[in-house]
């Protein structure tokens, strides 16, 4: 590909981010109309896995296929040198992961460890903002996490139409929730640009790119990974039941340290809703979503358990790279953050 024709229309979106290597680089450039752009075949396959480069590439490939970026014209979502370059980069990261994860415990018992808190809650992020966190720390965090929460389950959303019965009946159940149950002003991704601008944040979508740590882009890129290929779709399930198993508590820890801090109404309310709402959907997800996707096809058991493994891993290096920033005073983030004046 010598680069996309960005005289054809497009949707506005975020800017396209500054590289962080080669392999971003000529994903940047492509995108942006220049010649050459693209790195040859292979330089994925030498990229660190878990890296800055390999991750943001990554993510910017991936975010063609959600609200793409301004300038970047939509058929760039389906421009088959695009594609081979993020197949080359996925397969970097999966392989990785599949390295780091050999085959787990069976899935009642993976499941039923995630309803068991840490005995190390010192490794914790919602155990330390809870109960140590200021409020800047709190703005990092919601910085960190927007990447997400502003497309908060739209990636869950692909594995629908692979799913039969009772598992598609109540996973779209469950995001119909997380939609806001048809009140737009309910929708989860709302909620949280509400909790952004209650501490100081840019609401744009994508704004926080750059400041974002590999080990934050990954988690983003995981659920994209699951989401976008049928192959995945066990995976994908056991990601989002992991979501759900943790949520309530790690959002009670979260709603205290915002009324702790002072953040704001909006900044706990978003963490409130999802303390209760996610409470009953960690049952639906486990028994209906989980258990009607084994009933009907039971080989996907090892992926489940592979997707839950797979979310924990990647959390606890986010962790580790929050944690170990914040207890030495510094920012968890790529540049420091500028707020609102009066946040």
């Amino acid at each position: 590909m010598t680069g996309v024709d960005t005289g054809l229309p497009a949707d506005a979106g975020p800017a396209l981010p500054e590289p962080r290597g080669d392999l971003s680089a000529g994903v940047v450039a492509a995108l942006a109309g220049e010649p050459g752009g693209l790195p040859p075949p292979g330089e994925a396959v030498r990229a660190e896995p878990y890296g800055d480069d390999l991750q943001l590439a990554l993510y910017v490939l991936y975010e063609l296929h959600y609200r793409g970026f301004s300038g970047v014209p939509d058929r760039a979502e389906w421009d088959p040198d695009l594609l081979r370059l993020r197949r080359e980069a996925e397969d970097r990261f999966f392989t990785a992961l599949r390295a780091e994860l050999p085959d787990g415990p069976g899935v009642e018992e993976t499941l039923g460890a995630l309803l068991v808190e840490p005995a190390d809650r010192g490794n914790s992020v919602s155990h330390y903002l809870q109960r140590h966190g200021e409020l800047w720390q709190l703005q990092e965090y919601a910085a960190l996490r927007s990447l997400y929460h502003l497309k908060e389950a739209d990636p869950h959303l692909w594995v629908i139409p692979r799913l039969n019965g009772r598992a598609k009946a109540a996973m779209a159940a469950v995001e119909f929730d997380e939609f806001g149950a048809g009140r737009a002003e309910e929708v989860h991704a709302r909620l949280f640009a509400d909790l952004m601008a209650d501490l100081g944040l840019r609401t744009s979508y994508g704004y926080y790119l750059d400041s974002a740590c590999a080990e934050v882009l990954a988690t983003v890129n995981l659920m994209s990974l699951f989401g976008l290929h049928r192959r995945l779709r066990g995976a994908l399930v056991g990601h989002f039941a992991t979501v759900e198993a943790t949520s309530s508590p790690g959002s009670r820890r979260l709603a205290q340290a915002m009324r702790r801090t002072g953040a704001g109404p909006a900044a706990e309310r978003f963490y409130d809703e999802h303390v209760e709402a996610d409470a009953v959907h960690e049952q639906v997800v486990r028994r209906e979503v989980v258990g009607g996707l084994l009933a009907d096809e039971p080989h996907l058991a090892p992926d489940v358990v592979f997707g839950v493994r797979a979310t924990g891993l990647l959390e606890e290096r986010l962790g580790r790279r929050l944690l170990t920033a914040w207890r030495a005073g510094a920012t968890s983030l790529r540049a420091p953050l500028a707020v609102a004046p009066g946040s």
